[in-house]
């Protein structure tokens, strides 16, 4: 409803035509931004320091845990792989409007590779937190989560403050997050207010608008055949090898990735995710810890789109982006990304603080993005709890205990 009234009101209200209701579209989009600026330090230092520092409990699984965290980095980096070739060959940024202004303001900010080599270091986490410099928190708060877990029991006092701040910050995000529909109404109303204005020689009036809203399908579709192609190429192979129809798994899985799909939140469909890999033959011992763990650890739609994401940035943005430099991005992501499938389009808040330290104008960026991202977050939630279920079923395969699960369920 919010995508369609700022189609219809940025349509008949252009720029050059009604320059306050393009400011207030622009204040409404702008607002929600900053609010989303505002969780990206306390909710990655959290998250990531919680995530690293309870893989402790990971060791105490022994070899179960070993075979979850090997296949869950396998998966990520195929999907990454998927994205940046997807990315890369579409193109689907090419032609999507981005705000020149935030642009300009940040492409001083470019670096080389040795100078973001050397920037990973942190000097001053309260300068670097201060302006949003994401990179070198994301290692301070890596090496601060391992540093917890080699100090025993003296560091659960710390831990447990983290893990409070974390679910604070989950629920901080998520009262900002219910104000997505004006966020979203704002963005699409000031693109299409802006196209409708006609820049450039350009195409005016509706034809802009349609131009505007065929750039965007591309990039909703570039998302959704990475995400089939991450399906068809990876989870379905993995099936085969685990020696299960494809057809029964999806029967299995159908209303927990339902329930992803149209509530966007992986949280949601955990509960159902359980019972049913347990019906599929999964125990009950082995889904409680490979699913919770995968939330964290195995978000394979959300790391493909973060790529997808970040690259369309670069295109519309046109900054080049070598190879080397988009894999060190990817890296970074694979950390910024842990722990917080639950929260609705919490990507956001990822691309918004890596883009920056990449020289991308992530807050132009993520305003760009947030016109669709509902649409692309329910396909890429759909896809993480699929993955997720999956892996309960691989790692049952390996350990020898696949189609002992209705028996165990008082395991």
């Amino acid at each position: 409803m919010a995508l369609a009234l700022g189609v219809l009101l940025g349509g008949l209200l252009p720029q050059d035509r009604h320059p306050l209701a393009y400011d207030t579209f622009h204040f409404l989009s702008k607002a929600f931004i900053q609010l989303i600026k505002g969780l990206i330090v306390p909710l990655l230092v959290s998250t990531i320091i919680v995530g690293i520092a309870q893989t402790g409990d990971l060791k105490s699984v022994g070899r179960m845990g070993g075979k979850a965290l090997l296949y869950f980095e396998v998966v990520t980096t195929l999907a990454l792989m998927i994205g940046l070739v997807i990315a890369n060959t579409v193109r689907p940024g090419a032609a999507l409007p981005l705000d020149l202004g935030a642009h300009a303001a940040i492409a001083t900010a470019r670096r080389d590779g040795w100078e973001i080599a050397l920037h990973l270091f942190p000097s001053n986490l309260v300068q670097h937190a201060a302006e949003g410099d994401v990179l070198p928190v994301v290692v301070f708060a890596t090496l601060f989560g391992v540093s917890l877990t080699r100090i025993g029991d003296a560091g659960k006092p710390v831990l447990a403050f983290f893990d409070a701040t974390a679910k604070v910050m989950f629920k901080y995000t998520d009262m900002v997050m219910r104000l997505t529909p004006i966020g979203v109404f704002g963005a699409m109303a000031y693109n299409v207010s802006h196209m409708a204005a006609g820049h450039e020689g350009g195409p005016k009036g509706w034809p802009a608008v349609a131009f505007l809203l065929g750039q965007y399908a591309r990039l909703v579709g570039s998302l959704y055949l990475s995400l089939l192609c991450l399906i068809v190429l990876v989870f379905v192979p993995v099936l085969w090898i685990c020696g299960r129809r494809v057809l029964a798994f999806a029967r299995a899985i159908r209303e927990p990735a339902l329930t992803a799909f149209s509530t966007a939140s992986s949280e949601a469909a955990l509960p159902r995710l359980l019972e049913s890999m347990v019906e599929f033959g999964v125990p009950r011992r082995v889904a409680s810890f490979v699913i919770p763990a995968g939330y964290s650890f195995n978000l394979d739609g959300s790391t493909l789109y973060l790529v997808l994401a970040s690259l369309t940035i670069a295109q519309a943005a046109h900054i080049d982006m070598p190879l080397p430099k988009q894999i060190l991005m990817l890296l970074t992501f694979m950390l910024t990304s842990k722990g917080v499938a639950g929260v609705p389009r919490a990507t956001l808040v990822i691309i918004a603080g890596t883009c920056h330290s990449f020289g991308l104008p992530g807050e132009a960026g993520v305003a760009m993005l947030l016109a669709v991202d509902e649409v692309m977050d329910m396909a890429r939630t759909m896809t993480n709890v699929i993955g997720n279920g999956l892996a309960a079923v691989v790692v049952a395969r390996w350990e020898g205990v696949l189609g002992t699960g209705p028996t165990s369920a008082a395991d």
